[in-house]
């Protein structure tokens, strides 16, 4: 079962306008929780951005692009692709045996977690970042602390009923998997 899950997991880059409630998303949260967390810190939140959120996160995108006209209209459009989207935080914590890396790691972990219950509920998402991500206007918006750094977001929704199954190479192992 979770086999064919990661075996079959794919981006969504179109969805619908149905999207998760919150009531259906707290146990998919709570189970990606279970990611591996070096030292139990759950070094991560997660940050729901539905509504005119989604408007004020294209309005920081153009702030922190300085572009303008038909550019700034398409950029301010992009958090409107998807009626939810999810902020992935990494929320580091001081820590002595857990470095910064590994706890982005874990913060990434819940993130991908997300996306395969996601797509198990029946929910179709695509995991979004790029240049805007750590801009100020961005980082602002989301009111992220000094030892926060945002990895980007999952963009949630249905999955449309025409959608083409998802195409995806696949790899032969024995090139990615080595042995000392």
């Amino acid at each position: 079962m979770v086999f064919q899950a990661v075996n079959c997991r794919r981006s969504y880059s179109k969805v619908t306008a149905l999207a998760p409630t919150r009531a259906e998303l707290l146990p998919l949260v709570a189970a990606a929780a279970r990611v591996a967390d070096h030292g139990a810190l759950r070094p991560w939140r997660l940050i729901e951005l539905r509504g005119d959120a989604r408007e004020r996160l294209g309005a920081a995108f153009v702030a922190a692009s300085a572009c303008d006209g038909s550019e700034a209209i398409k950029l301010a459009g992009k958090p409107l692709r998807a009626p939810l989207l999810i902020a992935v935080v990494a929320s580091r914590r001081v820590s002595d045996k857990v470095a910064h890396w590994e706890q982005d790691a874990a913060a990434a972990g819940v993130a991908h977690l997300l996306t395969l219950l996601l797509d198990d509920a029946g929910w179709g998402a695509m995991w979004r970042t790029g240049s805007l991500v750590r801009t100020k206007a961005v980082r602002t918006l989301h009111a992220l602390a000094d030892d926060e750094e945002l990895l980007g977001w999952l963009y949630v929704g249905g999955i449309p009923a025409d959608c083409k199954p998802g195409v995806r190479l696949s790899i032969d192992p024995e090139e990615f998997l080595g042995v000392l």
